[in-house]
């Protein structure tokens, strides 16, 4: 099932994609899917990002061909950190150029949406607090990461996470080809059964560190072959089984 967030006639809805067309939910889809008799084409609706979440929670260095790449040692635990919602765009929107920054980034990702108040789950449970799996972009400034030694200034500026199209809720995660396009020519093509750490654990990790809430989003890593980018590129990220995220970049001037 694929669940989308959209806008339509400037008004907010969700949905649940079905052919050429989008059927509306009667209420935000945590609880249950609940469908109206209302649909719509896909042709007039604007994606938008498919949750409204608290915090954005992404892992760093999850895959073992990321990690060989970089030369670096296997983490023992995962490594977190967190993006703030202002980063937060759609699919088909626009990723800024920061003025100060030399060299940007793109990383494909898989991420997935917490559906239910999660606390200590176990590693056995975490499916059943996921609503859905989706494609996210974790756009880095990758020279303000070097300079800096940690990411929270090279990952936070606005546009810098594109996060859809929709949520896929009938997909496994642990044997997915997961590729990134710049300009259409493949960058990334790994999959995840590169996983150092697979979904359940992450989910059960980050949760016996912070409480998770509904809408709550989880990036799962990157793996080998992440690249810059410039302002005109098109950028694509590409997960089996749940579609494509497109996204152009745009230079923004310092202004006086």
């Amino acid at each position: 099932m694929r669940i989308a967030r959209f806008s339509y006639r400037d008004k907010q809805f969700w949905g649940v994609i079905s052919g050429n067309h989008v059927q509306l939910l009667k209420e935000q889809p945590y609880s249950g899917i609940r469908k109206s008799n209302i649909q719509i084409s896909l042709s007039k609706i604007k994606f938008l990002v498919p949750a409204v979440p608290q915090k954005i929670i992404l892992v760093g260095l999850n895959y073992k061909d990321h990690a060989k790449e970089l030369n670096m040692p296997v983490p023992k635990e995962p490594v977190i950190f967190i993006k703030p919602v202002t980063s937060l765009i759609a699919h088909q929107e626009e990723i800024i150029y920061p003025a100060q920054v030399k060299r940007l980034d793109y990383e494909a990702e898989l991420a997935l949406v917490i559906k239910k108040k999660a606390k200590n789950i176990s590693p056995q449970k975490a499916v059943s607090y996921i609503l859905g799996f989706t494609c996210l972009n974790d756009v880095t400034a990758r020279d303000i990461q070097k300079k800096d030694r940690q990411w929270t200034r090279a990952k936070s500026f606005d546009t810098f996470c594109p996060v859809g199209p929709y949520l896929e809720t009938d997909i496994n995660p642990k044997n997915l080809f997961v590729k990134s396009y710049l300009n259409g020519k493949i960058k990334q093509d790994s999959n995840t059964s590169n996983f150092i750490f697979p979904v359940n654990y992450l989910v059960s990790f980050i949760s016996s560190i912070m409480t998770l809430y509904p809408g709550d989003i989880i990036s799962t890593g990157t793996p080998f072959g992440v690249g810059s980018m410039r302002p005109g590129d098109l950028i694509e990220i590409e997960i089996q089984g749940i579609g494509r995220l497109v996204n152009r970049v745009k230079k923004i001037r310092r202004t006086a």
